[in-house]
């Protein structure tokens, strides 16, 4: 029975053996030169970089892919001349644009995403400082429900979108974005 064994292990290493020691050859061979076609692709760079507000850094994509900032400069009259930078927070799921307006704090001129998780999500905001109107999919703030919220709504107009598993709150700057347009960025979020 160990001559049988020893035989068929011997059999496995004949026919095995040749084919294995050609494979290590060709991968020890030193490489030939290779033509244009068949050289290996320079590693990817980033599509863009970004322009960063003060010490803050990128927004990730996992928030900017539900309102790229192309579409706030559409739909708000902005551009990239007016674009101070953008800035993540540590949590990775708020991103903040700031713009350039004349006379005014750059803090206070912003457009503000976040992406909230969850398993149960609304699909309508539950604020208890402010009504919202629907636009399409997006509710927008439409009233605020006490003085003391109603000066802060003069500052700012927010949308909210339900998804699955998550949603949006964009706080827009009055002074960036007028209500109108708002309500045509409100067709962007995706």
């Amino acid at each position: 029975m160990k001559l049988h064994r020893l035989f068929a292990v011997s059999s496995v290493l004949a026919i095995t053996l040749p084919f294995a020691l050609e494979q290590g050859a060709t991968h020890a061979a030193p490489p030939a030169a290779k033509s244009a076609e068949s050289a290996p692709a320079a590693p990817a760079t980033p599509k863009d970089s970004c322009k960063t507000f003060g010490a803050g850094k990128c927004c990730s994509p996992d928030v900017t892919m539900h309102l790229p900032k192309d579409a706030i400069f559409a739909a708000c009259g902005q551009s990239e001349a007016t674009l101070i930078g953008e800035a993540a927070s540590k949590d990775k799921f708020t991103c903040k644009y700031h713009f350039k307006i004349e006379g005014e704090d750059s803090e206070d001129t912003t457009v503000q995403i976040y992406v909230g998780r969850a398993k149960e999500v609304p699909d309508r905001p539950t604020d208890p400082f402010f009504s919202y109107k629907r636009v399409g999919k997006v509710w927008m703030t439409d009233k605020a429900k006490s003085p003391k919220a109603a000066a802060m709504s003069r500052g700012t107009t927010g949308l909210y979108r339900a998804g699955k598993g998550y949603y949006l709150m964009v706080s827009a700057s009055t002074k960036v974005c007028d209500r109108a347009q708002v309500a045509r960025l409100a067709k962007s979020l995706k």
